[in-house]
């Protein structure tokens, strides 16, 4: 299904790309899959841990990148699942790693590298793609694809 919503935000710093994504976690109501797209270093873990506090993970759960793992689970006011697909070398590890397991319908999935997920993404998710503009400033896209979340307009009144 086609884009349906877009917006830009601009960040200076990585505290500011962790509030951005505790702004987003505070309003997710689960069942949410966020496609996490950007370079090495744009701001994918530092978005997702900020993520994590809006959703209420406790500090001492210590959000970080996957990256030999996989997948991580985390409870706080909703089960979130982590995945990072930066070391997959083929769409037939997702299997194996249980991705349709993630998808419940209950628990936000946030999946870093999910570029590489191309043709295995519901018809529903939320695409946030980190561009790296200089060393500290970065331009985050959101993208809702699919079925627009009753969230969104809370979502822009916060901008």
């Amino acid at each position: 299904m086609s884009e349906t919503r877009s917006d830009s935000i601009w960040t200076c710093s990585p505290s500011e790309t962790a509030s951005v994504g505790e702004a987003l976690g505070r309003l997710l109501q689960g069942g949410e899959v966020l496609a996490l797209i950007g370079d090495l270093g744009a701001g994918k873990t530092c978005f997702v841990q900020g993520l994590a506090s809006g959703l209420e993970i406790p500090e001492e759960a210590y959000v970080r990148s996957p990256t030999f793992s996989l997948i991580e689970q985390y409870e706080g006011r909703l089960p979130v699942y982590h995945l990072d697909l930066y070391r997959i070398s083929d769409v037939d590890e997702l299997e194996s790693i249980g991705w349709r397991d993630c998808l419940d319908g209950e628990a936000v999935v946030a999946v870093e590298w999910a570029d590489r997920l191309e043709g295995y993404l519901p018809a529903d998710y939320i695409a946030i793609r980190l561009l790296s503009k200089s060393p500290e400033q970065r331009e985050i896209q959101i993208a809702i694809h699919g079925r627009c979340p009753v969230w969104w307009e809370a979502w822009i009144d916060l901008l």
